[in-house]
């Protein structure tokens, strides 16, 4: 009987037999298809084989072979660098079968039906790491009776096979609805078809959608620990360019894309070459704020109000590399707007945020953007949604049987009369100028807030988007905004009419304002 090692070799040695020569060379484009295919199940089988090798292994492993770890190990044998060696030990970690201290046998893996598929070559370790993943993130918040259903799923959808379904009305089948799935079924050997096997891609997208219908309020957690890494940093000039590094939220990252994309639209011809263009203004001289000044802006004078600055950065509490993300994000959302962008299927490019309308109403769940990797928490789909129009889809057994469209989004006249009634950002502290903001729903469009001037006020894309737990309150006093802060900023907690910055020469003071 042959050793593993001598299966191995026999293996490496019918390779090396068919890449010597011309004979790959040679193949017809049928041939080529199928060796493809081959070449794929052998690639999952040595990934499943070097996982189960490491799995199986002590932790003294690497040790003894005079390495400072597994890493190590795996980079000296298997020749890979510290990256795959680190996704090769992780996979293992997930299929590994802890060894019982009473009766000695190994006990069943955390992801048994996902391990039986690894070691049957239906995934290698990057789908194995891309359907385990976000089931992970949730460990906390799943049972182990759902970590299991959702193991089976995963294991079915990896080879092709038909979903397990028992009919059964559990909770979380309830949540997973949409995959038409039950937490309770189980895989059954007889009577399975088969299709297609799932891609890496195919298994993350599935696997998110397991953990958004098993975890519907796990995406807050996650969502404050992406604000808290979000930065995007310009460095310094190096060989005639600045090299650009950051984290850009999913929302942002998503509304970054589909500029791209409408740029780099074959219709478009790309983005204008860069250089200065000259155009004739619209019949006026002088640069145009947005906000009714005509180009002129007063600067710091007399008339400051001390609830509106703050020099110790205590209200803004953002890094500069938080703000600079910030930034980036009202820049995209102002380019996505303007009339000279390129437009993708007939429209401008839009962030579109799919959410039930029965999370977006009692404020719990996820959300999801096309082009992200991952749902994104309910607060970017209430932000969307302040500054956008709901579309409303009904669906019955997944067919379209209705839409509505409730336009809510303020007029380009609207804006410039909240622009010039109010000039920045309306929390105080905040100076970022109001042409630059979103426009808020004081009253929220669901909660029956009209479009109207008297219900809107500007914020800036982080104060708009932290608002509902920042502590900030907003309301309007016969269509004048106030602002009540929280009790480190005020311990009288009174409501306050917010001064600018900039003060107004009270000439130029518009209607509005009084």
């Amino acid at each position: 009987m042959n050793s593993p090692a001598d299966t191995v070799a026999q293996v490496v040695s019918g390779l090396r037999e068919l890449l010597s020569g011309d004979t790959v060379a040679g193949l017809s484009d049928a041939d080529r298809a199928a060796l493809l295919v081959g070449l794929g199940e052998v690639s999952r089988l040595t990934d499943a084989a070097t996982v189960e090798v490491v799995a199986t292994a002590d932790v003294e492993f690497g040790h003894r072979f005079g390495c400072r770890g597994m890493n190590e190990l795996l980079r000296r044998a298997t020749l890979v660098d510290a990256p795959t060696a680190g996704r090769i030990i992780r996979a293992a970690d997930a299929v590994a079968r802890e060894v019982s201290l009473v009766s000695g046998e190994r006990m069943p893996a955390r992801w048994p039906a996902m391990r039986e598929a690894l070691l049957g070559g239906a995934v290698g370790v990057a789908g194995l790491l891309a359907a385990v993943g976000p089931l992970d993130a949730a460990r906390d918040r799943i049972t182990l009776e759902e970590r299991l259903w959702a193991d089976a799923n995963l294991a079915a959808f990896a080879r092709g096979e038909n979903l397990p379904d028992t009919g059964a009305d559990a909770d979380a089948g309830a949540d997973a609805d949409v995959a038409g799935m039950s937490p309770e079924g189980t895989a059954e050997s007889d009577g399975t078809s088969h299709g297609p096997r799932a891609s890496a891609e195919d298994l993350k997208m599935f696997a998110s959608a397991l953990a958004v219908g098993l975890d519907p309020d796990g995406a807050e957690p996650s969502d404050l620990e992406a604000q808290s890494r979000r930065f995007f940093t310009v460095g310094r000039l190096r060989n005639g360019v600045h090299p650009v590094r950051g984290n850009l939220t999913p929302e942002v990252a998503a509304a970054w894309q589909l500029i791209a994309d409408a740029y780099n639209n074959p219709k478009v011809g790309g983005a204008p070459a860069p250089g200065v263009r000259f155009q004739p203004a619209d019949g006026e001289n002088g640069a145009d704020f947005g906000d009714g000044s005509d180009g002129e802006r007063e600067g710091d004078g007399e008339g400051e109000d001390r609830f509106t600055i703050d020099p110790r950065n205590l209200i803004d509490s953002r890094t500069p590399g938080q703000k600079r993300h910030d930034a980036l994000a009202a820049a995209l959302g102002i380019a996505a707007r303007h009339e000279e962008m390129p437009t993708l299927g007939g429209a401008a490019p839009t962030l579109v945020v799919h959410v039930d309308a029965k999370d977006l109403a009692t404020g719990t769940g996820w959300a999801t953007i096309p082009g992200a990797e991952t749902p994104v928490s309910l607060t970017v789909a209430t932000h969307t949604a302040c500054t956008g129009a709901v579309q409303r889809v009904l669906f019955d057994e997944g067919r379209i049987v209705g839409i509505t469209t409730t336009d809510r989004v303020f007029t380009v006249h609207q804006r410039r009369a909240i622009i010039a009634r109010d000039q920045e950002c309306l929390i105080p502290g905040c100076h970022v100028p109001a042409a630059w903001c979103e426009i808020h729903h004081v009253t929220e469009h669901a909660k029956g807030g009209p479009t109207h001037t008297d219900n809107g006020v500007p914020l800036c894309w982080w104060h708009h988007r932290s608002l509902d737990h920042s502590g900030w309150e907003i309301r309007m006093n016969g269509g004048v905004p106030q602002i009540r802060g929280p009790e480190w900023w005020d311990r009288e907690q009174r409501w306050r009419t917010p001064s600018l910055s900039i003060p107004v020469p009270p000439g130029r003071r518009t209607p509005l304002r009084t």
